[in-house]
């Protein structure tokens, strides 16, 4: 694969720190840029996020992991029901990014979320949202585990050898978390922290804020 492996954990609405992130690793064509889902809810400009991966899309390759907060929308989108644990969740923010009208959210962005994958695997990487059961298939994988369970901080390295790079649990430090065979880049963007983008092939990591403050670090040790 040519190009660089950049990897943007869980970017909740936090649209400021998106296009900062951008900015600083200066995209090329060749390069794949891999969206840890959760790019909406909490955060102020989650309209912004989506229009901006959009954009990122006719820049790069771009793939999109699906989150639970993209699956709790869909869900909304089409049963009553969900509405209320989605908006109680996060989505509201999401509604108001869009001017406070959920019918409002243009096809676009809907159909880009119905075609995100549950994971994205290259020859050293594999790219999830939530976790990950070691010993089942990929294709039999529980959504609970892709999209929900949070790391317990003892997963133990995948058989096949390749470092799972995930999101979904919230590093409060603001410094990604690195296990044998795991790193986490959740690092609570929306929460006050940083939202992360990781280059998997030199575990460098680029940082912004909600203010689009930068900076700079990488990996304590390969993962």
């Amino acid at each position: 694969m040519s190009g660089r492996t950049l990897a943007i954990g869980d970017i909740h609405g936090c649209d400021v720190a998106l296009e900062s992130i951008l900015r600083a690793v200066v995209i090329h064509a060749d390069d794949t840029v891999v969206i840890l889902g959760d790019a909406i809810d909490r955060g102020p400009g989650s309209k912004q996020v989506l229009d901006r991966i959009l954009q990122l899309s006719q820049e790069c390759r771009v793939v999109f992991v699906l989150g639970n907060h993209e699956e709790m929308l869909l869900a909304a989108l089409i049963d009553l029901r969900a509405v209320e644990g989605w908006l109680r969740y996060g989505g509201l923010a999401t509604v108001d990014s869009y001017g406070g009208d959920p019918h409002k959210i243009p096809e676009t962005h809907i159909a880009y979320l119905k075609s995100a994958v549950n994971l994205w695997e290259t020859d050293s990487e594999i790219f999830i949202h939530a976790n990950l059961q070691a010993d089942v298939p990929f294709d039999q994988q529980p959504v609970e585990w892709l999209r929900w369970t949070h790391l317990t901080g003892f997963e133990a390295p995948h058989p096949s050898g390749k470092r799972i790079v995930c999101g979904h649990t919230p590093q409060k430090s603001g410094v990604p978390l690195v296990l044998p065979g795991w790193v986490c880049i959740d690092t609570f963007a929306c929460g006050g922290g940083w939202l992360t983008c990781l280059d998997a092939g030199t575990n460098d990591y680029c940082q912004a804020n909600l203010l689009g403050n930068l900076r700079f670090g990488r990996l304590d040790q390969p993962g």
